[in-house]
């Protein structure tokens, strides 16, 4: 009954209703257990007391009862399976498309996915040194005016010679310019001097590349976001874009004013050449990344429609190098050529110790691996147990060095012309570009960067041009390393089919193998001491 001014009813009941409840309840749980008596559910099962210890046969018995219980557990599997199996097929037939012959589209998709495969085995095969040397040199052949990437970190070191000489020597009159990229990870002193000091062989232009480029374009970014969560800090910015282009189109309007001029960008792996080529389109169409070697073929990107520029791959630098050099501007930690704890050695070697210490905030170490294991510790790099993740340590140093986060600068020295440089190869070179224009846009550009402070800066010392590989001749190919196990299989066949060994080892491995058994040394009677000497040979055979 509900009360009045109550929003639920009362739940108290009288004691006879409640005793009458709980009287049924006991009934009815009565009844359950009869009933599960009768059938002997409820009945604990008795315990197996074996076969006795006088039993006659017992471990027959025994036997036979251990197979009849493997008999039943190897049928009770099988049926098992066999019903898994069952289920299996009904879903296979209840979710089995159509067939080829009524369904032609999965005909086709399924040619498409093996033509694909078929594709990138045939390109990741492609990827040679003799492939991208040749990719080097088609891009050289194909354009009017070659822009050779330099790191402003250490301009120097990724200068080469041959790619240099081979442009200055090609017939059509190529030009070569200097591009200084990364110059917001270097002193401001340091990249001016550099200029002034490369300006003598080649003009050299001061570039930043655009970190603000992820998706397709900057425009499509700006749809999609207002203006307050855009990054528009001179970090993000480009720099020198606009006198890269104004330079190249006042060279297109004297020297080909109604066909394209077609610009190739080269260097070594990871200096920037992608980066640049999506800055001046102004959205991403190359791949770009901090992993070294990721450009594998020439791309052909159209700036403007008289404009277009060239995307080369790496190049391949000779193993004639320094190793420091090598560790920098070649590949082979990606190759599988080196290790990356190798390469981490090498380059810390070339440092001084108290500035890699503040610039990753370690405490002393006395070694490089010390060096990768608390630099493990400091950034998280950890596997099962604690233990510090050394190849990944070592991965994200060589990633710090080669792209562009780490800041470290070299000490510009005085230069003479190389052999293949004259004076007036220099000035050749020089004509037809707008020199003042140039020298006014790198101005700007260096008012422009935010440059690093000098004493957070490592100090390096430069190794000097990098020898590159650009004739496909030239370059050695070393050969595969045989595995283990097949070492060990031709040890063992040049073991069986190996010289012929002396008479002497030849008897004694005979005389082993002749007989197992143990054989003692008689001696003779009369010679004997005593004349109790017994022959043990006669009873022994």
């Amino acid at each position: 009954m509900k009360r009045p001014k109550l929003k639920k009813a009362s739940k108290r009941v009288s004691c006879s209703q409640r005793y009458k409840i709980q009287k049924k309840v006991r009934d009815h749980h009565r009844k359950l257990k009869k009933e599960a008596g009768k059938k002997g559910v409820g009945k604990r099962a008795k315990k197996d007391l074996g076969v006795p210890n006088i039993a006659p046969f017992k471990e027959e018995v025994l036997r036979e009862a251990e197979q009849r219980k493997l008999k039943v557990e190897e049928e009770k599997a099988k049926r098992k399976q066999e019903k898994i199996d069952e289920r299996a097929k009904r879903k296979k037939e209840r979710d089995a498309p159509r067939s080829e012959s009524e369904n032609p589209k999965a005909k086709k998709a399924r040619l498409d996915t093996d033509e694909k495969e078929v594709s990138k085995k045939s390109v990741i095969k492609t990827y040679t040194k003799q492939f991208l040397c040749s990719e080097i040199n088609t891009v050289i052949d194909q354009s009017d005016v070659i822009l050779e990437v330099l790191d402003a970190r250490d301009p120097l070191g990724y200068r080469c010679p041959q790619l240099e000489e081979a442009v200055l020597t090609r017939p059509g009159n190529k030009k070569l310019l200097l591009v200084l990229t990364k110059i917001d990870l270097v002193p401001q002193e340091n990249v001016e001097k550099w200029i002034q000091c490369l300006e003598k062989e080649f003009p050299v232009v001061a570039f930043k590349a655009s970190t603000q480029l992820v998706d397709k374009t900057v425009q499509e970014k700006k749809r999609r976001f207002p203006d307050s969560l855009l990054d528009k800090s001179r970090a993000s910015l480009s720099f020198g874009n606009a006198c890269l282009l104004a330079l190249l189109e006042s060279y297109q309007a004297t020297s080909k004013p109604e066909g394209t001029l077609k610009v190739g960008v080269v260097g070594f792996p990871n200096v920037g050449k992608s980066s640049l080529v999506n800055t001046m389109k102004g959205l991403r169409a190359c791949n770009a990344g901090v992993k070294r070697g990721i450009t594998k073929t020439m791309q052909d990107v159209f700036i403007q429609k008289n404009l277009k520029l060239y995307d080369s791959p790496g190049i391949v630098a000779s193993p004639s190098n320094p190793p420091a050099s090598m560790a920098l501007r070649s590949l082979q930690v990606e190759e599988g050529e080196e290790k990356a704890l190798e390469a981490v050695r090498t380059l810390l070697k070339q440092c001084d110790k108290v500035q890699v210490m503040l610039q990753y905030n370690i405490p002393d170490y006395r070694n490089s691996l010390e060096f990768i294991t608390l630099l493990a510790k400091k950034r998280g790099y950890l596997m099962k147990g604690g233990v510090a993740n050394m190849e990944q340590s070592a991965n994200t140093f060589l990633d710090d060095w080669t792209g562009a986060k780490l800041s470290y600068h070299c000490r510009v020295e005085g230069l003479s012309l190389p052999p293949y440089l004259s004076e007036t190869v220099v000035t050749e070179n020089k004509k037809g570009l707008n020199l003042l224009k140039l020298q006014t846009g790198n101005e700007a550009t260096l008012q422009g960067v935010k440059y690093p402070n000098k004493a957070s800066s490592i100090s390096l010392i430069s190794k000097g041009p990098t020898a590159g590989l650009l004739s496909p001749t030239n370059v050695v190919q070393k050969p595969v390393p045989i595995p283990r196990e097949e070492v060990k299989e031709l040890e063992v066949l040049n073991k069986e089919s190996g010289p012929v060994e002396d008479t002497k080892d030849v008897q004694k491995t005979d005389n082993k193998n002749k007989s197992n058994k143990v054989q003692f040394q008689s001696v003779p009677v009369g010679t004997s001491p005593n004349n109790d000497a017994y022959d043990f040979n006669t009873d022994f055979k």
